[in-house]
């Protein structure tokens, strides 16, 4: 496995379990294994256990946050 340079954060092309993305996220694992499991968010299962491309969650992220900025904006004239 290859180490970050921070020893704390996975590298950008690391493969992360259900477990690992859980933590990365700040999410329970249920929360995880749920969004998953309906394709809210990018992962892959293999056998019985869920996997993870850190880069697509990065990716996912900034989908997120575009989506969350969009929704929050207020129409001009307002406010």
């Amino acid at each position: 496995m290859t180490e970050s340079p921070d020893n704390n954060q996975p590298s950008p092309g690391e493969i992360l379990t259900l477990k690992e993305v859980a933590a990365y996220l700040r999410l329970a694992e249920r929360t995880v294994y749920l969004y998953a499991q309906n394709g809210k968010l990018p992962g892959i299962k293999i056998g019985s256990a869920w996997r993870f491309r850190r880069s697509e969650l990065d990716r996912w992220l900034d989908e997120q946050r575009r989506i969350t900025e969009s929704s929050t904006k207020r129409p001009r004239g307002e406010g």
